[in-house]
């Protein structure tokens, strides 16, 4: 496994008396910088090959034979390594040059091997947790404030092409971001779907007029097909959307992509996008002053909003239920602040160079009650304790990108793991 190798090289765990195939003493003074990209593997690497020093790139390969596989024998890029590294030397390899390059066997021990056989071929979802509660907690929150960073620039990225579409619009982003959040996990991709299928200038125009919100978004989101006008509150929203979808020459959606089963009644679609309609009657410069909040109760006052007077009586369209106030609640409100509001306003002050956001993005999530789904749960069981969304939202990013993918090469618990007997 070549990975395993690269991962052997970069944190010198390899034994140290490397000799050359023709038995010439080598000292590695500086293993270089690895290379994620294409060309050789490490860059700058500094090694001592008997008496001389070379300073120049590193190729790890399984075997000497795969350095012929992939051609890099007929690539000058390669001319530049000093020092191909086999597990298994098969034979000698040359550059494009036609000059030999000095090849050396790596050594290490057969534990490291025993252990990411271990962790990558392991049945169980969290391969380490047995090693979890020995994990210092010092290091433990090192690595939780490294994965928090990487998961808020993985959205920053995702923003970033949102703002490419968009023609660097925050607003337009924002209002997507915001009906993504309104989906909760389940239906997330089915109101950013919603969002995109609607542009926000369509929603701007109708702002003095709720119930031309509402048709939009009930109309759009494929709810008002095929459905019983038996109220009069659905045979408006139907001619309302009616007479918008021929103006805009709107599309609209499958309702099919909304998830319904398993959703308790305050939760299910119909609620969620009444929710959206009521936020989306004052989203003019929702987002100026979302920027312009000192601390999190004010962006809380700014989402607590009812769902007009119809839904206060009704679950679904045309089925009445008794009354019941639809406010979103303050658990909605804070998984909204993680998904929408921290990721924007992180790159707002990335894309501005302006520190202060990036420190109230994350601030935000400190003062956030800790998140409680399947995969904190699942961390908990093995003494992982959280004490905010900062946390919780950094284990979703282990548990994603790592754990699942079995990344546990580039993980620093599973190089803790790898290292021990």
């Amino acid at each position: 496994m070549e990975q395993l190798l690269h991962y052997v090289w970069k944190h010198r765990l390899f034994q140290s008396d490397l000799k050359t195939t023709d038995g010439i003493l080598i000292e590695i003074l500086d293993v270089g910088l690895h290379n994620t990209d294409e060309g050789p593997d490490f860059f700058n690497a500094k090694v001592k090959v008997g008496e001389r020093v070379w300073v120049g790139n590193i190729e790890i390969h399984r075997s000497s034979d795969d350095w012929y596989k992939h051609q890099h024998d007929k690539n000058s890029v390669y001319n530049s390594v000093i020092l191909h590294v086999v597990e298994f030397a098969s034979g000698t390899v040359h550059n494009e040059a036609k000059l030999p390059i000095p090849q050396c066997e790596i050594k290490y021990p057969r534990h490291i091997k025993d252990n990411i056989e271990f962790l990558l071929n392991s049945d169980v979802s969290l391969p380490c947790c047995n090693y979890l509660k020995d994990y210092p907690s010092i290091h433990l929150q090192g690595w939780l404030n490294a994965l928090l960073l990487e998961r808020l620039e993985r959205k920053s990225a995702d923003i970033q092409k949102l703002l490419d579409r968009f023609n660097n619009s925050w607003a337009d982003v924002f209002y997507v971001l915001l009906s993504r959040s309104m989906g909760f996990g389940l239906n997330s991709d089915a109101f950013e779907r919603l969002a995109l299928s609607l542009p926000l200038h369509y929603i701007l125009k109708q702002g003095d007029n709720p119930l031309q919100i509402e048709a939009l978004l009930f109309g759009q989101s494929g709810m008002l097909d095929d459905i019983d006008l038996s109220d009069d509150y659905t045979k408006k929203l139907h001619q309302e959307y009616s007479f918008l979808k021929n103006k805009y020459s709107l599309t609209p959606l499958d309702k099919e992509i909304f998830r319904k089963l398993r959703i308790r009644p305050t939760s299910s679609p119909h609620i969620r996008i009444a929710q959206l309609a009521g936020l989306l009657q004052n989203i003019q410069g929702l987002f100026s002053k979302i920027l312009e909040c000192k601390d999190l109760g004010q962006i809380r006052l700014l989402f607590h909003v009812n769902a007009s007077e119809y839904w206060q009586t009704h679950y679904h369209l045309g089925e009445e239920s008794p009354r019941k106030n639809k406010y979103i609640g303050d658990a909605s409100l804070d998984v909204m602040i993680i998904n929408a509001v921290v990721p924007v306003v992180f790159s707002y002050g990335r894309r501005l160079n302006d520190e202060q956001y990036v420190d109230r993005a994350l601030n935000s999530l400190e003062l956030i009650k800790p998140e409680s789904n399947s995969i904190i749960k699942q961390f908990a069981l093995y003494g992982i304790r959280t004490r905010s969304a900062y946390d919780t939202q950094a284990l979703i990013q282990l548990k994603r990108e790592y754990c699942e993918k079995r990344k546990c090469l580039y993980c620093r618990i599973g190089y803790k793991l790898l290292s021990a007997r």
